[in-house]
């Protein structure tokens, strides 16, 4: 990676806070207690088959990785991205 774009990474990734990797039924126990939430997903790419998740929470992004789509309630607003990227 260009070193221009490794700091660019590295200085969204710290804007952005503390990102946690949680199991799928966990997040959708911290959405269901958003109530108006908004999720980002991405759907699996040629090589991988686990959809991608994420929302913010009292200050912290949760993610989850799944092979199974979530539901979520109808409140909930899910937006569509292309690719979700997280620090390894």
């Amino acid at each position: 990676m260009h070193m221009a774009a490794a700091h660019a990474a590295m200085q969204a990734i710290r804007a952005s806070g503390a990102i946690v990797r949680v199991e799928a039924r966990d997040f959708e126990g911290v959405v269901r207690k958003t109530g108006d939430a908004v999720v980002i997903r991405a759907r699996p790419a040629m090589l991988s088959k686990q959809y991608q998740y994420m929302t913010s929470y009292r200050g912290f992004i949760f993610y989850t990785r799944t092979r199974e789509q979530l539901r979520f309630a109808s409140s909930v607003e899910v937006i569509e991205a292309k690719t979700i990227y997280t620090p390894a």
